[in-house]
């Protein structure tokens, strides 16, 4: 009788515990309206959202995190975590970030990164290359324009894209920052080509967001994340199609 209590208590566990799905900073943004589009099928849905660098979430995973699902600003977490065991299904793309230079300072922009140079620009927010494949992105972009070592000692460093984009709007005079964040609601103000331009894309490598099932309860929404709805979501937000 216990052994049948407990079963019972488990199934009832994880049939009514929301679902957790861990997301990359620059998903932040878009998260709501994906979560929102996905009510539209399926309206008593639990998802709970847990934000942070990639780097750190694929930590966490590690060490046991109840993770259903994890949207990662980079391919190479989730493969890695598959490789390992980790993940259920090889994991896909979802969509393709872009790095864009913003400054509300700042009024004289160039996406080949060398206004970077002026003097009145002191402090350069970037995310922390080590967790964060936006700042990775960030340090390959000025190293291709030829100017990291110049810029070097202006960086100032995010734990995540979004940390640096806090910094950008608060302390820094520039940030490279999610192409995403700047068509989050509090952002649309800024205006392409006056606050903020696209960095060259070929400064960088692209930066390929992967997915990665991690537990089967995730499925339905990991494959809804590739539907049309949400590609139109992420396309809505500046990210390339897969």
């Amino acid at each position: 009788m216990r052994a049948l209590f407990l079963l019972l208590f488990s199934v009832i566990f994880l049939w009514s515990r929301p679902l957790t799905v861990a997301v990359a900073a620059n998903v932040s943004y878009a998260v709501k309206d994906l979560i929102q589009t996905y009510r539209q099928k399926d309206p008593k849905s639990d998802i709970r959202v847990i934000v942070g660098s990639s780097g750190k979430l694929a930590a966490q995973i590690r060490h046991g995190a109840p993770f259903d699902l994890f949207l990662s600003a980079d391919m190479g977490y989730p493969l890695a975590l598959y490789h390992d065991k980790l993940g259920l299904e090889k994991p896909k793309t979802y969509a393709k970030g872009v790095l864009a230079l913003l400054s509300v300072r700042h009024k004289k922009l160039s996406n080949d990164l060398h206004t970077l140079l002026s003097a009145a620009i002191k402090k350069i927010a970037v995310a922390n290359p080590k967790t964060a494949p936006y700042g990775k992105a960030a340090r390959e972009a000025l190293q291709n324009a030829k100017i990291y070592e110049r810029v070097k000692p202006k960086l100032i460093y995010g734990e995540s894209v979004s940390q640096t984009l806090v910094y950008t709007l608060r302390v820094a005079d520039a940030g490279l920052v999610a192409k995403s964040a700047l068509f989050s609601p509090k952002l649309r103000r800024f205006r392409e080509g006056k606050e903020w331009v696209e960095v060259d894309s070929r400064l960088y490598s692209p930066i390929e967001q992967g997915a990665v099932l991690l537990n089967p309860e995730g499925k339905d929404f990991y494959d809804f994340l590739f539907s049309p709805a949400a590609q139109h979501i992420f396309k809505a937000y500046g990210y390339r199609q897969p």
